[in-house]
């Protein structure tokens, strides 16, 4: 295992500046996963640590040694990237053992090692399998082992489920999870399904053009995400601009309760969608807010419904199967303060 630290890494591509100072640490033994919008500067991350890609300034140091300078196959780093990069014409045996060979291990002992890395992704006795016939799971299986088999310091992971279908990849991000936990490997990653990231992950990365806008525990960035960006980004488009006044906050849809304890002042105001509450339209009678049910989205235990709010921007509202509203119907429109995060101003 080996610790990483990353202190104002810059990477530019002629006049744009792709990394702009990042700063970021990795504990020996803990998981990142980085995740970001097209363009936000997670693969440059990547493959600038990996000695894939020059760096222009800032340092990369693996367990204290700078390597900012040092080529890829001497950083001791393990890579896997989305599209696996198998070897069509060796057996799984040899995909996995090359790392073995270019790094002179003996015959027996990469045959010894090759042995117990299939059996520890779940493939024992594959060895003499063709690529060709493997599945996308079992090559991606396949390709973690050849990352793991020389023993890195560091895992780094570039889109390592992506091609895989949903299903396939929920089963696998378990397995990977439990994997890292019982070889204490040190996992750098990269993926743009946060899903994925907050599953495998003990913390989450967050990058917006080229620099962290958010890093925490997957718990901290759902609950509390740093900015509205942060809040878009991971699926939340319920963020209207507002003014926090003790209990409740002036927004476009009105008054919105807010937490106890919020601070006053100019902000965003997020509310996730199982805050909304619907109701009779009779109950906002009093002049309370009213909204026109837009589109309903089925999510397997719930509906979203999209509203077309009387005043101010949409808004999606989760709702239980057997109680939401259909499309065209009137509802009235509330709002409950434990789903309602301040943020700062857009």
């Amino acid at each position: 295992m080996a610790s990483l630290d990353v202190t104002g890494l810059t990477v530019r591509f002629g006049g744009h500046t792709a990394l702009d100072g990042v700063d970021l640490a990795v504990a020996e033994g803990e998981t990142v996963c980085v995740l970001g919008p097209s363009g936000s500067g997670k693969s440059t991350l990547l493959r600038a640590v990996a000695g894939l890609r020059p760096v222009d300034a800032g340092r990369v140091l693996l367990a204290g040694r700078d390597v900012a300078r040092v080529p890829a196959h001497r950083r001791g780093v393990g890579l896997m990237f989305q599209d696996h990069q198998l070897f069509p014409q060796r057996d799984v045996a040899g995909n996995v053992a090359f790392g073995l060979r270019v790094r002179g291990v003996g015959k027996a002992a990469a045959r010894e090692r090759v042995t117990e890395l299939l059996e520890l992704v779940g493939l024992p006795g594959a060895g003499r399998r063709a690529v060709a016939s493997l599945s996308g799971g079992e090559q991606q299986r396949v390709a973690l082992a050849r990352a793991l088999a020389p023993e890195p310091g560091l895992l780094m992971l570039d889109e390592p489920l992506g091609q895989l279908d949903r299903g396939l990849r929920e089963r696998l991000v378990v397995e990977l999870r439990q994997l890292f936990d019982r070889l204490g490997t040190t996992v750098l990653a990269v993926t743009h399904d946060h899903s994925e990231a907050f599953a495998l992950a003990d913390r989450v990365v967050i990058m917006a053009e080229g620099r962290i806008a958010q890093s925490g525990t997957p718990v901290q960035v759902w609950e509390r995400p740093a900015s509205p960006f942060v809040a878009r980004f991971l699926g939340f488009d319920n963020v209207v601009p507002g003014t926090a006044r003790g209990a409740a906050a002036d927004t476009p849809w009105g008054p919105v309760p807010l937490p106890p304890g919020t601070p006053p002042g100019p902000c965003s105001v997020l509310v996730r969608p199982a805050g909304v509450r619907l109701g009779e339209p009779r109950d906002a009678d009093g002049g309370g807010l009213t909204g026109t049910v837009a589109a309903r989205t089925f999510r397997g235990d719930h509906v979203v419904v999209l509203l077309d709010m009387a005043r101010g921007p949409r808004a999606e509202a989760a709702c239980p199967l057997r109680s939401a509203p259909e499309v065209g119907e009137r509802v009235a429109v509330g709002f409950d303060a434990a789903d309602v995060v301040r943020l700062p101003p857009a």
